[in-house]
């Protein structure tokens, strides 16, 4: 199994950034897929996942929620995340999971893109 995110790269703040996810090795309609990030020096934490047919978002909090979106393409394998209105707080490594519906545990990790956002 393969997840690999891609479209980080620095950015002012108040522009937008949308990553992709492309993943491989698995049935990717069978699993509910996330967005998780990283920032220097801190835990990862969560930021939205979407059910394996997509009729189902969530998202982390109100530092996120109405800036980020979360969608999939599987016709495609891809999950993206779509960040506008990008603030120096959301700098971080983002990362893509999977897991299978109805589970708890993330199975498969991406490597990760970088995400910079300059003040």
């Amino acid at each position: 199994v393969q997840l690999q995110a891609s479209g980080g790269g620095l950015v002012q703040a108040g522009s937008s950034l949308r990553l992709s996810c492309a993943a491989s090795g698995l049935t990717f309609s069978n699993y509910d897929m996330g967005w998780f990030r990283q920032a220097p020096g801190q835990e990862r934490e969560f930021v939205a996942s979407i059910q394996r047919n997509g009729a189902y978002t969530t998202y982390a909090d109100s530092s996120v929620k109405g800036r980020f979106t979360i969608s999939r393409d599987n016709a495609k394998n891809t999950v993206y995340l779509q960040m506008n209105s990008l603030k120096p707080e959301d700098t971080a490594v983002y990362y893509c999971a999977a897991r299978k519906t109805y589970t708890a545990k993330y199975d498969y990790w991406g490597r990760g893109t970088q995400v910079t956002v300059s003040s």
